[in-house]
């Protein structure tokens, strides 16, 4: 016992506090007798799926609704899941063509059968997506495949697919969780095929002799990378100054020069102006910031300039339900609209379009209305962008800092002088770690590396639980091993890393 008090005396009050916070989860949920449903949610995307599978878990009468015709929302069906698929193969056929050499093994003749790629791609799709529909089967959850539509604050009408009628779901609550969709140029006519989106560039025949990619941002440049190392050659045309908006500027400039350096090509503060497929060649015009008009011929165009919120034919006109200029749901820190029944999660809120911000933010939602304590920290939702090398960051960028006059402490490390880095020589990167100058917290962590969306975790834990630089530095890591050089750049805020 006298050890234990020891233990709890030492432990810093940041994790005291959120140790005795972890909440009792319980299936205790009390069913309304009011409604037939005690949740519909409109959307089986991440938010949507998450918070049924909680909802029931927790005791409630839940009904999902999916027009799609398949769970998983555009992440697994057309985004983060295929993409990733793709991202690896290729990733193994350029480190076959061009890595294996320099570790002592030989290899001729490799090459890509890209039927059998995208087929590899598709059915980890399938798979998946037929999980959940047996994790809702499991849990007791009502899937209706159709479109959903509010037509009153406990009713959703809902049209069946395929012709199968309509039917109408009597609920206590009503969850917007219904994703967001592609912007397209006005000026600029899709066909899925030659003129792509993210969907179509996933599912391209052959590899484009040459493609241009509209928007550098972390869609373009996952897509863009695939298709360079599948043997495309691939120009980025972004209106902004600089890559991977959102990111620290020190990671983004360091990430464009890694990628230049696999002749990936940027033509930055360069706008679109026009694009014409009607001939062999597809002629793209742009407009550079300073200088005259160019233009550039290509086989395949990818325009990938952001996404917007679905919430179109969802009754929010009807209902008088608040939307932002934006078009996006406006909720309050309860994730509430201004009709108390009915709440909304993911893309169609404000924040950033993150997979994992509407998962976290649909079981958070659900645990309130089961009566239990839950709630989103916004400042330790992570973002990673799966180039080669990886690109991830949580927290504040040293420009946010700056532009909140927060006097900050900066600790980076190079990638080479990780032991681990040099024996897979995966050299390229660094980390940054930024924690305030008066209390040394931890403010945001900045990572260019292999693996950088698994090291992200651990930061990302640090912020969640107000941990400082010096704790983060003292935490013990395994060697030789990439995380070592988190612990050391957090060493090296206070000017100490080791193996500098």
């Amino acid at each position: 016992m006298m050890q234990l008090a020891s233990a709890v005396r030492r432990c810093p009050p940041s994790l005291l506090r959120s140790a005795v916070m972890v909440p009792t989860y319980t299936r205790g949920f009390t069913s309304s007798t009011k409604h037939k449903r005690d949740v519909c949610i409109i959307g089986g995307g991440p938010g949507g799926y998450v918070a049924a599978l909680r909802a029931a878990q927790l005791g409630m009468r839940v009904t999902c609704v999916e027009k799609r015709g398949s769970l998983g929302g555009t992440c697994l069906n057309v985004g983060c899941i295929p993409s990733k698929c793709l991202l690896h193969s290729s990733e193994l056929y350029h480190e076959a063509s061009h890595s294996f050499p320099k570790f002592g093994i030989k290899a001729s003749g490799v090459s890509v059968n890209l039927r059998e790629l995208m087929a590899q791609k598709d059915n980890t799709v399938k798979g998946l997506t037929g999980g959940l529909e047996m994790l809702f089967q499991k849990n007791g959850i009502e899937y209706l495949q159709g479109s959903g539509r509010i037509s009153s604050e406990h009713t959703v009408d809902v049209t069946l697919n395929g012709g199968k009628g309509s039917t109408k779901v009597d609920t206590e609550n009503i969850i917007i969780a219904t994703g967001s969709d592609v912007v397209n140029l006005p000026f600029i006519k899709v066909d899925e095929k030659r003129v792509v989106t993210s969907t179509g560039a996933l599912s391209l025949d052959k590899v484009p002799g040459r493609m241009v990619v509209i928007g550098a941002g972390v869609i373009g440049l996952e897509l863009g990378s695939v298709w360079k190392r599948l043997g495309s050659k691939v120009t980025f045309v972004e209106a902004a100054d600089k890559i991977a908006p959102g990111s620290d500027l020190t990671i983004s400039r360091t990430l464009k020069r890694l990628l230049e350096k696999q002749n990936l090509k940027f033509l930055m503060d360069t706008k679109v102006t026009d694009v014409n497929s009607s001939g062999k060649d597809i002629v793209i015009k742009m407009q550079p910031k300073t200088g005259a008009a160019i233009q550039m011929e290509a086989d395949v165009v990818m325009v990938a300039v952001g996404r917007r919120p679905v919430t179109t034919d969802l009754g929010c006109k009807e209902m008088n339900i608040a939307l932002d200029r934006g078009g996006r749901v406006v909720v309050n820190e309860k994730l509430q609209t201004n009709i108390p029944s009915i709440y909304a999660i993911g893309d169609v809120i404000q924040g950033p379009m993150l997979a994992h911000k509407a998962e976290e933010e649909g079981f958070t939602l659900v645990e309130r209305l089961a009566g239990l304590h839950a709630h989103v920290n916004y400042d330790a939702i992570p973002s990673v962008i799966y180039t080669n090398p990886e690109v991830a960051w949580v927290g504040m960028t040293q420009e946010e800092a700056a532009a909140k006059k927060i006097k900050v402490k900066i600790g980076q490390f190079p990638m080479k002088a990780c032991s681990r880095a040099r024996c897979i020589d995966e050299v390229d990167g660094i980390i940054k770690v930024i924690a305030s100058s008066e209390t040394d917290k931890l403010l945001g962590a900045h990572i260019i590396s292999p693996a950088a969306g698994e090291l992200i975790a651990e930061a990302t834990a640090a912020i969640e639980m107000g941990m400082t630089s010096a704790q983060l530095a003292r935490v013990c890591h395994a060697h030789p091993t990439l995380s070592e050089a988190l612990k050391e750049a957090s060493l090296a805020v206070r000017d100490k890393a080791l193996h500098l």
